[in-house]
């Protein structure tokens, strides 16, 4: 019943308003300023309701795991970092193993951290992902720098050495940035290991991961994580504004 009464005060509202503008050129003058202060008063909410709309209907919906997907997928994943708040929102001076969220990891050598790990809102019209990703390094005197991200269990269902593990991802960086993307699946007492390199300059890339070329055993999947590794990351910005997972059957030849 109040839907329907506030379409209606709605629809008189309308038609007052339009009659005006449709009356203005004819109406007495002190009805016009009458009105112009009442349309001026209307239009500040207006205006404010319209800016706030736009701002928050053009962001991605919080929670949101839609992106494109390969034909055939039968898992895709996008990490809690990249689809909702977390509860500690960044780290600095972040220390080797700190985790943001519950998966994922920041490892490095160095012997004093500057480094800073922050969760933003993405607020871009063509981000799909909710939130992402901001990584600042300043003095890095370290040997080795990557973030590790834990793949949930059901990336091991099912798995064989017919699928294809594809990483899409959008990494923006202040100066151009190597970095390489490792493929760890723990079967047994043995861990499989395959790398790719991210295309360098590439905003938008993708790499995938071809298991037919590994020694994988099937039946003893106990644990996949991903690494990103960072060439001489320092003095360097580097914002992950996506970061998804889909699997699928390679084709049959």
């Amino acid at each position: 019943m109040g839907r329907i009464l506030d379409r209606l005060f709605h629809h008189r509202a309308l038609s007052h308003w339009r009659q005006n503008a449709r009356q203005a050129e004819l109406a007495p003058l002190s009805e016009l300023r009458a009105q112009r202060n009442r349309a001026r008063q209307l239009r500040a909410h207006l205006d404010r309701l319209i800016h706030v709309a736009e701002g928050r209907l053009a962001l991605p919906q919080i929670g949101s795991s839609f992106f494109p997907k390969p034909h055939g997928t039968d898992w895709s994943w996008r990490p809690a970092l990249w689809r909702g708040p977390l509860a500690e929102p960044g780290l600095s001076s972040a220390a080797s193993k700190s985790k943001l969220g519950d998966e994922v990891q920041l490892f490095h050598d160095c012997t004093y951290s500057e480094l800073t790990l922050r969760q933003l809102r993405n607020t871009r019209e063509q981000d799909l992902a909710p939130f992402g990703l901001r990584m600042d390094v300043f003095q890095f005197d370290g040997s080795f720098l990557s973030l590790v991200i834990e793949l949930p269990p059901e990336a091991a269902e099912g798995m064989t050495r017919q699928h294809l593990l594809r990483v899409d991802s959008i990494i923006e960086t202040e100066k151009p940035q190597e970095i390489f993307v490792r493929l760890n699946i723990k079967h047994g007492p043995n861990t499989e290991q395959l790398v790719r390199e991210l295309p360098l300059g590439d905003a938008s890339a993708l790499v995938e991961f071809d298991l037919a070329y590994s020694r994988l055993n099937e039946k003893r999947i106990e644990k996949i994580w991903l690494d990103l590794i960072f060439e001489t990351p320092d003095m360097n910005q580097v914002i992950l504004r996506d970061l998804t997972f889909s699997r699928h059957h390679r084709a049959a030849i």
